[in-house]
């Protein structure tokens, strides 16, 4: 362990590694402060800590099934001379579900679907649509997990540095999911940017299981882009809706002085 610590080369797989773990957690943090937002207040940020603790057990878990894991990776199947593997079949069974989560959410968001049944209580509501959430962050856990570890599989060799990288990563993801699922909230176009991004996620999941390689490089420059114009928005409509408030108060004060006057 002492070799370890003091060894510059592991160091750096540490840093590389961990950076590499959080940039892949971006997916991960999007999908889950899309799913929680739907929950009441009291209820989103006790999801949001468990689904980012299954994150963890999950890496951490499948990181100790190495042998397993590199079995996904052997083709069970061919189909007009294209071999299939476990691992190619759960990216795009992950990518659909994705895009079909993202536009039933889309959906939801422009015909303002009311997710509470008639006959329903609001209590027995409330905790099926939490049991929901947990199961689909699990599924969506198990995916980006098996891709995440794939991917530390490849960049280190040793599994002590593979998870602590992980728990970097999922931490930062902690630290980052908070802010980023009340922003979302609060701001509706924001959220439907975010559905956005996540059909895009999932398309790059589909082509991957197909071996069709998306550089995630585009899909992240994407998505900082839209992100920056999205703030320069917010921005402007607050400074929009100040300069209101200031011009309706000098009205309403320009009102008050005249009938005074009078």
């Amino acid at each position: 362990m002492l070799d370890l610590l003091t060894d510059p080369n592991a160091w750096a797989a540490l840093v590389t590694l961990s950076a590499l773990e959080i940039v892949l957690g971006i997916d991960n943090v999007v999908f889950i402060s899309i799913v929680v937002s739907r929950l009441p207040p009291a209820y989103v940020t006790r999801a949001r800590q468990i689904g980012l603790g299954l994150a963890l057990i999950f890496r951490i878990l499948l990181l100790f099934a190495l042998t397993w894991l590199i079995g996904l990776t052997e083709p069970l199947f061919t189909v007009l001379g294209r071999a299939f593997s476990w691992h190619d079949l759960i990216l795009i069974v992950g990518g659909l579900f994705l895009i079909a989560k993202a536009t039933h959410e889309m959906h939801a968001e422009i015909e303002s679907v009311d997710d509470e049944g008639e006959g329903a209580t609001p209590g027995a509501v409330v905790h099926a649509g939490f049991a929901l959430v947990i199961l689909q962050i699990i599924a969506i856990d198990l995916i980006f997990s098996i891709d995440s570890i794939v991917t530390a599989i490849g960049m280190a060799q040793d599994i002590r540095i593979m998870i602590g990288a992980v728990l970097i990563a999922v931490a930062v993801m902690y630290v980052a999911s908070g802010p980023v699922a009340t922003f979302v909230a609060a701001h509706p176009t924001t959220k439907m940017l975010s559905l956005a991004f996540l059909v895009l996620i999932g398309v790059a999941l589909v082509a991957d299981g197909f071996e069709v390689h998306i550089p995630r490089g585009y899909i992240y420059f994407a998505m900082a882009f839209a992100g920056a114009v999205e703030a320069f928005n917010i921005i402007a409509l607050r400074k929009r809706r100040k300069r209101r408030r200031m011009l309706d108060a000098r009205t309403k004060e320009s009102s008050a002085a005249g009938a005074g006057g009078e």
